[in-house]
This record gives structure tokens, C-alpha cells and sequence, in this order.
């Protein structure tokens, strides 16, 4: 794909990560909450951190490698993200964060919803998996709403901060009735 897709929702937009949205991204991910539940956001987040998070999004794209989206409002304003990442043998991994005043709206689910069906019907698909940390079960749902089910516990599959974390792997397949 030469240029980035925009895919739009009900209530949200979403499209390619920008400079603009730097500001935005540092201020949503400086709570500890977000290092907390997920395995590869760091704490404290910091401008340099966006800047390169952005940088190796863009590259991703350019090497046909992963769609990192920011997911919008109808207004345009970041309100979080989503990604689709190629994992080889036609399979790619899931995923996402929102900033925690847009928590428990939907907004996940409606994304997640848009970016399965772009990676099944655009992008070829086989395969999508998305992880969490086992202490984020919210996560987890997130998973089973859009029609994922549970695949596997990898057992202290993620080491942080000198600790290691279990995680729960969900996955659906295109056909849907795989499983």
C-alpha cells in the first residue's frame, strides 16, 4: 500500500500517527497505569519516547511491516491508538491503547472491530492475535467483543522492570470458525 489507510467508524477516525499528535500521546501515556498493564509501554513516558514510537511506526509502514493508527475522534483530536503488525506465515498481532478519561466507552471495540476486518479483507490475513498481561483482564474482554477467543497462558512470557509477567495470548482466525 503506498499510501496509509483512513478507516472511519461510527463515532471514530482512523488514520496514520502525526507529529502534531506527539503532545497528546506523552500527556495520555505519563500515568504509571499504562507501564502497569501493558508489556512495552515505559515509565515515565517521555516526548523522546513518542518521537520514536512515531518514527518506528512510520517505517513499519514503509517496510510493509505493521499499520499503527491513530484512533480519533470525529473531530480529529488522538484520543489513542491501534495496531496491526506482520508476524510472517500470514498472522499478525494486535494493538492498542486509549487515553483513561475515553476508558469504558467502546472506543477499543469499535477500532479493533475496523482493524480485524482491514487485516482479514485488505491485508490477507490468516491469523490475528492480540496479548495482555494476565493483571489486565480488561483487556481480555476487549479481545472477546470483537470475537476473539482465548489461544493460550504464556507463562513469564514478559520480564519488566527485574519481574517476570505472564501473558494471555486471544487470536481469530479469517474464516471465523476456526477455533
Amino acid at each position: 500500500m503506498e499510501k496509509f489507510p483512513m478507516i472511519e467508524t461510527e463515532r471514530l477516525i482512523l488514520s496514520q500517527l502525526e507529529e502534531k499528535d506527539i503532545p497528546f500521546i506523552t500527556e495520555y501515556l505519563q500515568h504509571r497505569i499504562y507501564s502497569d498493564l501493558t508489556s512495552n509501554i515505559p515509565y515515565p513516558y517521555t516526548e523522546n519516547d513518542a518521537v520514536f514510537w512515531l518514527k518506528i511506526s512510520k517505517e513499519a509502514f514503509e517496510n510493509n511491516t505493521g499499520y499503527t493508527f491513530g484512533i480519533r475522534n470525529k473531530e480529529g483530536r488522538i484520543i489513542g491508538a491501534i495496531g496491526l503488525h506482520d508476524r510472517d506465515d500470514d498472522k499478525a498481532e494486535l494493538g492498542y491503547w486509549i487515553g483513561m478519561s475515553y476508558w469504558n466507552k467502546g472506543f477499543v471495540t469499535e477500532a479493533a472491530k475496523a482493524i480485524i476486518d482491514f487485516g482479514f479483507n485488505e491485508l490477507g490475513f490468516n491469523k490475528i492475535f492480540a496479548t495482555h498481561l494476565l493483571h489486565n483482564p480488561a483487556s481480555g474482554r476487549i479481545m472477546e467483543k470483537i470475537g476473539m477467543k482465548q489461544e493460550a497462558v504464556l507463562k513469564e512470557e514478559v520480564k519488566k522492570d527485574g519481574e517476570y509477567f505472564d501473558l494471555v495470548m486471544y487470536s481469530i482466525f479469517k474464516d471465523r470458525d476456526s477455533f
